[in-house]
C-alpha cells in the first residue's frame, strides 16, 4: 500500500482539499447577499504541505489535542480580509469568489486527470502489456 501511495503522490489529498475549498467558496457565493456574512477561505498550499504523505499528527497521551477528522480542520479555515465590505457587514466579493472558484475547479480537474492517467499506467504495468 505504501508503494501505491508513493505512485499517486499528493494528488489524493489535493483532491480532498480542492473539494472542501469548492464547498467553502460556494457557500461564500450563496451568501453574497446575506447581511453580516463573512467570506471564508484557506491557504491551500500551506494546508497541502501539512498533509504531505508520511507526515501525520500522532497523539501519545490522553491530554493531547486530537487531529482533525477530515482533510481540513475548522481552525485552518479563516475569514477572508475584505477589499471593500458592504455597508451591511457582508465581506463577500462575488467577482473574487467566482474567480477563486473557477481557478479551484481547474486545479481540481488537473489533479483528477493526473490521477486517472497514473492509475491507467499502473493497471497496464500490472497486466504486463
Amino acid at each position: 500500500m505504501n508503494r501505491l501511495d508513493q505512485a499517486l503522490g499528493i494528488h489524493p489529498q489535493a483532491l480532498q482539499l480542492r473539494a472542501r475549498r469548492a464547498e467553502i467558496l460556494a457557500a461564500n457565493l450563496a451568501n453574497a447577499d446575506t447581511p453580516a456574512y463573512k467570506a471564508r477561505d484557506f491557504d491551500f498550499q500551506a494546508v497541502l504541505r501539512r498533509e504531505a504523505p508520511g507526515v501525520r499528527l500522532a497523539t501519545t497521551r490522553p491530554g493531547h489535542i486530537q487531529p482533525g477528522t477530515g482533510p481540513l480542520s475548522s481552525a485552518q479555515v479563516a475569514y477572508r480580509v475584505p477589499t471593500q465590505p458592504a455597508s451591511d457587514g457582508n465581506t463577500v466579493d462575488p467577482d473574487l469568489e467566482y474567480n477563486q472558484y473557477a481557478s479551484n475547479l481547474l486545479e481540481y480537474q488537473a489533479s483528477l486527470r493526473f490521477l486517472n492517467d497514473r492509475i491507467k499506467t499502473l493497471k497496464l504495468a500490472i497486466r504486463g502489456q
